[in-house]
């Protein structure tokens, strides 16, 4: 994922059409673990807009503080953080009919590099950051 969107979300929509990837879902998508509550960041497809701009567009779209914040790479190195989510729901990672549960050794996506350990594992605002 890289990217995680909080309770503090409004469901405006301002951060989805931002997406060069489509990887938000609205609070109404089946496929949020959180339906009904907020949207949802897919860590199998967010690529934190690397090779799109500068920064994540969605917390640029975002008008509320704190509700778009940082998470760990989508890469081997955490494949157990996604897969213990996936399993409590916190995530709800596609399954591929053929590959299977599209965890990070299925295909791992790009982030921030610059981007501190300590800022993802505190979950710190992805606005704060630019």
């Amino acid at each position: 994922m890289a990217l995680m969107i909080t309770e503090a979300c409004i469901s405006c929509d301002a951060c989805a059409p931002e997406c060069p990837v489509s990887a938000i879902l609205a609070e109404d998508n089946i496929k949020n673990p959180y339906e009904g509550d907020y949207f949802y960041i897919k860590p199998e497809t967010c690529v934190e807009c690397v090779g799109h701009a500068d920064a994540p567009r969605c917390a640029d779209a975002c008008p509320t503080d704190g509700a778009i914040v940082w998470d760990m790479p989508y890469t081997e190195a955490f494949e157990s953080y996604y897969a213990e989510g996936n399993t409590e729901g916190s995530y709800k990672i596609r399954e591929h009919k053929k590959k299977g549960l599209m965890l990070p050794s299925v295909k791992s996506q790009s982030f921030i590099e610059e981007i501190g350990m300590d800022l993802r594992e505190s979950h710190a605002a992805v606005a704060d950051s630019f």
